[in-house]
């Protein structure tokens, strides 16, 4: 319609099925560059690995992964095509509506509509004087709605208001439309690829802004339906009871929100997670900033990780969620977390952000915990979940970030949702969920057991070098003591946090009393944040774990960090796979401090 004067006419008449078709069209073209895409992934490539070694296959192999990215590049501007056109005959057909009640009102009435949009009124009513009929008239179609020229001593003819009425709202169905068009049109130019065979960054960071524009385009088509204030378990159900067509318009335009929608199947937020990761490098890959480049930088690592082949044995990764908000978010599970029996969520702390450590380290230490806990029992999946702003190091030990109770406490809600999310989409009737909070991490996990509703469906906890977890009694977790764990390296001085009278009265000196500066309000007889978790008051199960390397001789405070490794720290590597296989009547106990 764009280049052309729009009638009302015109917009009886606009065929929205055919834009609908067109959607439809371009939809089955997205399906097909997806499953392009998956079979490259799942076959050719895997296929290629297995039989063949050398240069060409390395050069195949790179050949294969740049076609993989063309199809991706496809499928997410054909999707953004498809919402396009149908969000346009959505808003198109609401104007119709619009229009077409207004042309009944007007032939009930017996009134005549100009192809003006003004609108003739017969003869009706009483005269002043005479009692004769006022005559008719018409009703202006482009003038200022809801005026009506006075009549001065004459009495008003009773169907002067109702056809100027019925004019106003002709041309303001018209006049609404006609800015739809506009602003789609703009939409729809842009929606189109550079030529060539390759999909540089550039054109993700374009793509990226074309998904944008829809987004903000369909709002009222589809973002306005998220869910987003349900529970996980209403989440749930709102996504099973979608149409494919619906899911695949969902995962095109918003997989920003889906990916990260607790609730929402693992298959599903891994599938949108992996495509909102290439908008995100996209979007990033267009700035300078040293933030932009550090999460940027962390992104493309996820990303390798991703495509690198598995080993035997190794457990498959998902992406359930991505980000760049804030210190950046990102939640890798290894093996599905859906299928599992036994699922594990670890949860980081101190100077935890989107970075290549994070990539490099959490990431790993949620493997070592599902490859452990995957020799008692391979129905068993690991995660690590960085869905929250943890206090960050700015040039060292004597310049913490406040570390007090609002990043936790902020962070356990969101935690506890993501629990519920997984509690809601585990195929098992009764799933072994096993949540772990390492450092200010299990400040963390304390504090989402604190919501309302506590944490449900969760059945064990491991704190490991914690600095307390926000409560005095395992029991307040909402789980028998039994089944809370504790792992505290002798070396490990995050675990001796002292009590706030020592660190005033400088008896505290060293490392130590920098890590203590600013911590919060701190139990006399325990952690700072409550009561020792390792202590006998604490009422938890204490495993062994290796000491440690001494801070003296370490600066890097190596033995706040072990827990997870199985070659520097088998204990408690062990103990905490037996845990989360559900095995935890084999973890060894020792003495609490």
């Amino acid at each position: 319609m764009t280049g052309a004067v729009l009638t009302w006419a015109k917009l009886r008449d606009l065929k929205c099925a055919e834009l609908e078709g067109a959607a439809d069209g371009w939809g089955r073209t997205s399906n097909r560059a997806d499953a392009a895409r998956d079979r490259i992934e799942q076959q050719l490539l895997n296929g290629l690995r297995e039989t063949e070694q050398g240069e060409a296959a390395d050069a195949a192999v790179a050949r294969l992964r740049q076609l993989s990215r063309n199809f991706q590049y496809v499928y997410t501007e054909c999707g953004l095509l498809r919402t396009t056109l149908n969000s346009l005959a959505h808003e198109m057909r609401a104007q119709q509506r619009v229009l077409a009640d207004a042309l009944d009102d007007a032939g009930a009435l017996k009134f005549t509509v100009h192809a003006d949009g003004s609108v003739t009124y017969p003869a009706a009513g009483e005269g002043l004087v005479g009692g004769k009929p006022l005559t008719g008239g018409t009703a202006p179609g482009a003038g200022v709605p809801g005026l009506v020229a006075p009549s001065g001593l004459v009495a008003p003819n009773p169907n002067a208001a109702k056809a100027q009425d019925i004019a106003d709202r002709i041309v303001k169905a018209v006049r609404t439309a006609a800015e739809i068009d506009w602003r789609y049109a703009g939409i729809l130019r842009r929606l189109k690829a550079e030529e060539g065979l390759k999909v540089p960054a550039s054109t993700w960071t374009d793509a990226a802004g074309d998904a944008a524009a829809v987004r903000a385009a369909a709002r009222g088509y589809l973002k306005d339906d998220i869910p987003l204030d349900a529970t996980p378990a209403e989440r749930h159900a709102w996504w099973a009871g979608l149409t494919q067509e619906q899911r695949e318009e969902y995962l095109a335009v918003y997989p920003d929100q889906i990916g990260n929608l607790d609730g929402i199947p693992a298959l599903v937020r891994d599938a949108a997670n992996r495509d909102n990761l290439q908008l995100l490098i996209g979007k990033l890959e267009g700035r300078g900033d040293e933030d932009s480049q550090t999460k940027l930088e962390a992104l493309r690592e996820i990303d390798r990780q991703l495509q690198a082949p598995l080993k035997p044995g190794d457990p498959p990764m998902y992406l359930l969620g991505i980000g760049d908000e804030g210190n950046g978010r990102a939640i890798v599970s290894y093996g599905n977390p859906d299928t599992s029996r036994n699922v594990a969520a670890y949860v980081p702390g101190l100077n935890t952000s989107l970075d290549v450590e994070f990539t490099e380290g959490d990431l790993k230490r949620a493997r070592d915990t599902a490859m452990g806990a995957r020799k008692y029992d391979s129905s068993s999946a690991a995660i690590a979940w960085l869905g929250y702003d943890a206090p960050q190091m700015v040039d060292g030990l004597d310049s913490l970030d406040v570390m007090g109770d609002e990043r936790a406490e902020k962070g356990g809600s969101a935690f506890s949702g993501f629990m519920g999310g997984l509690s809601a989409t585990n195929e098992h009737d009764d799933p072994h969920m096993t949540a772990i909070g390492h450092s200010y991490g299990s400040r963390t996990v304390g504090a989402a057991t604190q919501g309302d509703g506590g944490m449900s469906g969760v059945d064990d906890f491991i704190f490991v070098g914690s600095p307390g977890v926000g409560v005095n009694r395992a029991e307040e977790l909402g789980v028998d003591g039994d089944h809370v764990f504790v792992g505290a390296a002798e070396n490990d001085l995050v675990t001796r946090t002292p009590p706030t009278s020592q660190v005033k009265a400088g008896a505290v000196m060293g490392p130590i009393g920098y890590l203590a500066d600013g911590l919060g309000d701190h139990n006399e007889d325990g952690s700072w944040f409550g009561q020792d978790p390792a202590s006998e008051d604490f009422g938890a199960r204490r495993f062994p774990v290796n000491e440690g390397p001494s801070l003296i001789l370490d600066r890097s405070f190596g033995a706040h960090s072990q827990y997870f490794d199985p070659v520097k720290d088998s204990a408690s590597a062990d103990s905490i796979a037996f845990v989360v296989s559900g095995n935890a009547h084999k973890v060894k106990v020792e003495e609490p401090r």
